[in-house]
């Protein structure tokens, strides 16, 4: 059982966790909230039967968590992991961990070196399709990777696939960048699906990040993770083969390409009555990824977080890092990074900061 405090518990992405924690009781449980607005408060302990409080001192003078999960805004995010860290409490931050790179050494400085243990939120790449793609890159099915294309989320977001897929760590990059305008029918947002037809400019940002002898390549237009009618896109390049999307292209050997599917396997669907849940991927005849929270209803997004607070939960135990606070400053860099090279039309080039491991 792994016990998790929420500072934020109003907060979108909070719901997160409290869902998670209902759908999978026998592993996790929210140790109280703090919400500063009293009528939310009352709303959540009515609505999830959760304590709350008002401030994290009330909350660590009624509850012992064995780390708090951070979900407020990102202005305030630096400002509680300092305060968690100089009390020797392990957090999981939501994602990213500061607005700036003075704010990214800041806490590299507070944190990082006096050996707090600290991990950040960040899920993209433990969603079972990127958990598929990545045991095929790890696998060596495409040989040695050089190219990565994800058209998938936002900057650090996108990055974090981009370096994950690559094996890329903190290495400095040349980034070129555009952007392009182009009109779309607006559709859902975090509120819900649209209540009007309604005519918005759409902003697409594309960069090229080139590494020595890798290239990342990003295209994500804004709101197209939510969009009926844009599509996301990933295509992994090695010598030996390639993932486009959800279809791989290899060699057995030089003279014979193989080409495999990677199919999703939903329990609950037709006369199966085992639940309605995600089993996993296949490709072929194996199995590429498997879920870990069977049978627990949850989509993807929610899956890669209860990977994330699986992941915490060991490494707080001794376990290894999975996602560290220099992970999520290298992928918020290069994302400021890019941000900069599409704004400015020019050359933008990397250089090594003070988190970089090695």
């Amino acid at each position: 059982m792994i016990s998790f405090s929420i500072i934020g518990g109003a907060s979108f992405r909070a719901q997160y966790y409290l869902r998670i924690a209902q759908a999978l009781p026998e592993q996790f449980r929210v140790s109280g909230m703090v919400v500063r607005n009293e009528e939310k408060r009352k709303f959540l302990e009515q609505k999830w039967n959760i304590p709350t409080y008002s401030n994290l001192p009330q909350l660590l003078e009624k509850e012992n968590p064995d780390f708090v999960v951070l979900s407020v805004s990102g202005s305030a995010l630096p400002d509680f992991m300092l305060q968690l860290g100089e009390l020797g409490i392990p957090v999981l931050a939501e994602t990213p961990p500061a607005p700036s790179i003075e704010a990214l050494v800041t806490l590299h400085e507070k944190l990082t070196c006096r050996g707090a243990k600290v991990q950040i939120a960040e899920q993209y790449h433990l969603h079972p399709i990127q958990q598929a793609r990545l045991s095929l890159i790890k696998s060596r099915k495409l040989g040695n990777v050089t190219q990565a294309s994800v058209s998938i989320s936002h900057f650090y977001h996108g990055v974090s696939l981009i370096r994950k897929m690559l094996g890329i760590g903190f290495e400095n990059a040349s980034i070129r960048g555009m952007r392009f305008e182009a009109p779309i029918v607006s559709g859902p947002d975090r509120s819900g699906p649209p209540k009007e037809e309604k005519i918005i400019l759409a902003e697409r940002d594309l960069a090229w990040l080139e590494f020595e002898g890798k290239l990342g390549i990003y295209d994500f237009t804004k709101d197209q993770h939510r969009s009926w009618i844009r599509s996301n896109h990933v295509s992994v390049r090695g010598d030996h083969g390639e993932i486009f999307d959800n279809r791989l292209a290899a060699l057995s050997d030089y003279s014979t390409p193989a080409f495999l599917d990677l199919k999703r396997i939903n329990k609950g669907e037709e006369e199966n009555q085992e639940g309605y849940y995600l089993a996993g991927i296949m490709a072929g005849e194996r199995w590429i990824y498997r879920n870990p929270f069977i049978p627990a209803r949850l989509y993807d997004d929610e899956i890669a977080i209860a990977s994330c607070l699986q992941k915490m939960g060991k490494y707080i135990a001794g376990g290894p890092s999975f996602y560290s606070l220099a992970e999520a400053s290298q992928d918020q860099y290069l994302g400021l990074m890019m941000e900069k090279a599409i704004l400015s039309q020019e050359i933008v080039k990397t250089v090594r900061q003070p988190w970089a491991e090695g």
